[in-house]
């Protein structure tokens, strides 16, 4: 499923005082399958942009596509939209409500319609992708661990199979494990499923490592986009924005600036460990 953005304007509060553009004049294209990692500092405009996709906020100017559909031309349809493009909001955990783990993610599948062992059928697959296993299905959600209620929370996003995955910050306020554990939970979402996830987020390195694709947003406008290789090959033009490359991308800069034949546009530990290792077997021979 293909989501397309013709020319999209948001301005909140529009003709009063308190009027403030928060997107502006956006054109941009995912295709099915693909892993966007969208950054930008705090009121560049993605969290207005991300609730655009599923019909959340009506746009001010523009139009977003879905397989060539405008999402708004027929507002009946906004519901089936919502379900086929899943958002999960930062700190979703306060979201839960039921009284088992079971029955909060039950109760999307649930309310679309799904007969009972199509709801049992979901619930199980969506759990058991974000790595929550059968025992803590009938414990209160309110008992588990932060990184535990984050996973059933997008658990309850994936119970009703959306084809798009919007993650807001997902591992935000989460100790090392349980952002550990959220990370992974995406990575293996996203191969065993091959869905489109768009992940926002202020961790470059958690970027780098799973985007095949960055959007770096600034002041409401898309600033640079490209593959992790080409957007954090730009550390200074970053910085100008407000943004920093992820920590060894700089240590390869000043290796270069140092006369060191390294490449500039390593972004990743397990990339600059195999960059080293050729840079000494030259060194030694």
């Amino acid at each position: 499923m293909s989501i397309k953005i013709n020319h999209l304007t948001h301005i909140y509060n529009e003709g009063t005082t308190f009027e403030k553009l928060a997107i502006n004049d956006i054109s941009l294209e995912i295709e099915t399958g693909e892993f966007i990692g969208l950054i930008g500092h705090t009121g560049s405009g993605k969290s207005t942009l991300i609730q655009h996709l599923n019909g959340i906020v009506l746009p001010t100017k523009g139009e977003i596509l879905l397989d060539g559909e405008n999402i708004h031309r027929d507002k009946t349809k906004l519901k089936e939209v919502r379900r086929r493009i899943g958002l999960a909001f930062q700190y979703p955990e306060y979201q839960l409500f039921e009284m088992t783990v079971y029955k909060d993610v039950a109760f999307g599948p649930t309310n679309i319609g799904l007969s009972p062992e199509e709801v049992h059928d979901s619930v199980v697959s969506a759990l058991t992708t974000v790595g929550i296993s059968s025992d803590l299905y009938e414990k209160s959600p309110f008992e588990l661990s932060g990184g535990q209620k984050r996973r059933v929370a997008i658990a309850g996003v994936l119970a009703m199979n959306p084809e798009v995955l919007i993650l807001d910050e997902p591992t935000a306020g989460l100790d090392p494990k349980g952002r550990d554990e959220i990370l992974a939970a995406i990575r293996q979402l996203h191969k065993e499923r091959g869905i489109t996830v768009i992940l926002v987020s202020h961790s470059m390195e958690d970027v780098a490592k799973l985007a095949d694709r960055i959007i770096v947003m600034h002041r409401g406008k898309i600033a640079m986009m490209g593959t992790p290789s080409e957007v954090f090959s730009k550390p200074m033009e970053l910085e100008t924005i407000g943004l920093a490359a992820p920590q060894i991308s700089y240590v390869f800069a000043q290796l270069k600036e140092k006369g060191y034949d390294v490449p500039t546009d390593v972004y990743t530990v397990g990339y600059a460990k195999d960059a080293l290792l050729k840079l000494v077997k030259q060194v030694r021979a």
